[in-house]
Parts: C-alpha cells; sequence; structure tokens
C-alpha cells in the first residue's frame, strides 16, 4: 500500500552507508524535502538524474532539501564502488542513504526506483510519483511546495 497523501515523513534510519554527506541535515523543519529512490542499475534513474541535480541547485535557496536513497534491485547494485562511481559522475553532494537492507524503503512504502517523495515545509507528504512520466509532473509540485508556483 504506498504511502498516503498528508502522511509524516518517516525517519530515514537503517542506512548500510552514507555518501556526500554522512548524515541529514540535524533540522528539517520548514524545509520542502525532496526523498530520492534510485539504483545504479536503473535506466531511468540515470536519464533523470542530471535535471534532478538542477532542481536540487536551482531550489536549494528557496528552502528545498534533496535526500537520496539508494536502493538495490540486485545483489550487484548494493557494490559501494559502482554507487561512488555514480555520486562522482553526478556532482551527488546532498546526503545519501544506501539501503542494502530496504529498512528505508519499507518506512517509506517504497518499491520503485525512482520515485520521488516531496513533503512540505510542514512535514507531510505532498506529493509522491514514480518513474519518467512521474518525474515529468515533479518540479511543478516543488515550486508549489516551495510556494513559488
Amino acid at each position: 500500500m504506498p504511502m498516503r497523501l498528508g502522511t509524516e515523513r518517516p525517519e530515514i534510519v537503517g542506512a548500510t552507508d552514507w555518501f556526500a554527506e554522512d548524515k541529514l541535515p540535524a533540522d528539517l523543519t520548514g524545509k520542502v524535502v525532496l526523498v530520492h529512490f534510485w539504483a545504479v542499475s536503473c535506466h531511468i534513474c540515470h536519464e533523470t538524474m542530471p535535471d534532478l541535480i538542477k532542481y536540487r541547485d536551482q531550489y536549494k535557496e528557496h528552502g528545498l532539501q534533496l535526500i537520496g536513497v539508494h536502493q538495490p534491485r540486485y545483489e550487484a547494485d548494493s557494490d559501494l564502488n559502482k554507487i561512488q562511481e555514480d555520486v562522482t559522475k553526478y556532482g551527488i553532494d546532498h546526503p545519501l542513504a544506501v539501503d542494502n537492507e530496504q529498512k528505508v524503503a519499507e518506512a517509506y512504502q517504497n518499491e520503485y526506483v525512482p520515485a520521488f517523495y516531496l513533503f512540505g515545509k510542514d512535514g507531510k507528504l505532498f506529493f509522491r510519483t514514480a518513474g519518467d512520466k512521474g518525474f515529468e509532473k515533479l518540479q511543478p509540485k516543488i515550486e508549489q511546495a516551495l510556494g513559488l508556483a
């Protein structure tokens, strides 16, 4: 059952590793938080990553906090060297949890990559979507959540 709109943002606990920043910002109160699930073996994840990074940079000063969650689809996805290659390739410098035990995915009731969970300033789920078609709907929702629309 997918997470419902209006649900409180679950804590990100159970990560087996962290990349980029070694932990989350201590206080996410009042921030619009975008939690992005992806995997190194996911073609669509690679296609959407440059635009996602663009949104991260474009909306950071408006209060957007991007948090990545690497959710492996296959055993080979849990290779930290492969994840590091993508971190370098795409310039991922936001917090990135490695979810090799699927604990974060469980908390978010997520089974897809890429998947996007957008939480408003109130900490509640504002919008969620998955895949490339869903990604196309993300930017207007980010602007709406930030009060820029």
